[in-house]
């Protein structure tokens, strides 16, 4: 077991205008289960960044923003930097995150003149996703005090605020279990020590500091599953949040971060050498492209299926009911990322619209919101940024009947059978 945690949040220039919080909690360790691997579907890389480029070099702009400041709330003990000093590719395929035991500007903390800085990345306002497979292969560092940490929080915190709008932490590890990573749930009612989650440990005493590991989320609707090198270790629904509010149906962006010292860590001490590094080959998000095998018809409303106006793949092209025929305009895959596919573009509601009536068309698939849906036991089509059904427009069954979104009644026009 680990200790407890408050929530962290960060006093940082970025952050402070996003309201972003947290990172954290004690979990229980689980054993992990041996990963079952079906025949992989392609996947459409969303995001990516292989950190190449020359030795010194700064992260993509356009891709990461770099934060500045501390943390009180964790009591952690470094000051995050700007620049290239703590954040910087290696030209060796690899971003370096160092944490070093210094302070060159007279950085000031929470406790007075900082002793440490370090570097935390983040994705927001660059890229999104709402479901996919996140993954980073990394080489952490070690140490008592250590805190190197993978995550997630939900792009919504400006508004709702921390833990409402979620925090998925896909790998954490404290210093003092160097064998052992946790993977944790964060919102709300179930936040800081009170986090859902479970810990992954090496078999033999291995240290993850010893070698690069992969470190991934398996995400859909109602679901989010975490692996270490292939191996699943935990899965968790809302069936694990004792009636709390699931809140990991939206868009989060990506965190990478070396913390210092801290509530969870602990301070370092006289064992503890420095600069610490954790090493990232790569950070990836791709999202299920479905099924193999081209997928296969949804039907619905008088038995005909959900089609692609004239088979065109032109973003904006309508989505209808039409007689079944076949053809790869009715084939779709509804993926593990929350996507249903077809002639290899995603169902997407008209600009992210979440009003009764709002058409759904067909669009290049792109991880928002607008193309997630969920496909439960009851036969409705949902789109949960919408809380509204795929809906047969005006209940016709006419062939080219335009499909939309709408309140979720239970009637006939809102029923479908999904081939997979």
């Amino acid at each position: 077991m680990s200790s407890p945690r408050l929530p962290r949040r960060l006093v940082l220039s970025i952050v402070m205008a996003l309201g972003l919080a947290s990172l954290s909690t004690g979990l229980a360790q689980s054993a992990p289960t041996p990963a079952t691997t079906a025949a992989a579907a392609p996947a459409a890389v969303t995001f990516s960044d292989d950190f190449n480029g020359p030795a010194g070099a700064a992260v993509d702009g356009g891709k990461w923003q770099t934060e500045t400041g501390d943390n009180v709330n964790n009591h952690e003990r470094q000051f995050y930097t700007a620049g290239t000093s703590n954040a910087a590719l290696d030209g060796q395929g690899n971003l370096v995150i160092t944490a070093r035991k210094e302070n060159p500007n007279n950085y000031q903390c929470w406790y007075g003149r900082c002793e440490y800085t370090s570097a935390r990345l983040n994705t927001s306002g660059k890229f999104t996703t709402t479901y996919g497979r996140v993954e980073a292969r990394m080489k952490i560092p070690r140490g008592q005090g250590i805190w190197p940490a993978f995550w997630m929080l939900g792009n919504d915190i400006g508004q709702v605020g921390w833990p409402a709008s979620g925090e998925i932490d896909i790998m954490e590890n404290v210093g003092f279990e160097p064998s052992t990573v946790h993977g944790t749930l964060h919102g709300p009612g179930y936040s800081g020590s009170g986090g859902i989650g479970a810990g992954y440990t090496l078999p033999g005493g291995q240290a993850f500091a010893d070698a690069f590991h992969t470190f991934a989320v398996d995400w859909s609707p109602n679901a989010v599953t975490w692996s270490v090198d292939g191996t699943v270790y935990q899965r968790r629904t809302p069936a694990d949040l004792g009636g709390k509010q699931w809140v990991f149906d939206k868009p989060f962006f990506i965190i990478l971060n070396l913390a210092v010292g801290g509530y969870w860590p602990g301070d370092p001490d006289g064992s503890t050498v420095f600069p610490q590094r954790l090493l990232v080959d790569y950070v990836r998000v791709s999202s299920d492209s479905g099924q193999p095998g081209g997928g296969g018809p949804i039907t619905g409303l008088a038995g005909k299926c959900v089609d692609v106006a004239g088979g065109a793949v032109a973003n904006g092209t309508a989505v209808q009911l039409y007689d079944c025929n076949g053809t790869a305009a009715q084939r779709w895959t509804v993926g593990g990322d929350g996507t249903i596919r077809a002639l290899g573009k995603c169902l997407d509601v008209a600009s992210g619209g979440t009003a009764d009536g709002t058409a759904v068309q067909l669009w290049d698939c792109n991880g928002s919101a607008a193309q997630q849906w969920a496909t439960p036991a009851a036969r409705d089509i949902v789109n949960p940024q919408a809380d509204k059904c795929l809906d047969v427009s005006g209940g016709s069954s006419a062939n080219s009947t335009r499909l939309q979104i709408w309140t979720c009644t239970g009637a006939a026009n809102q029923k479908w059978t999904v081939t997979r």
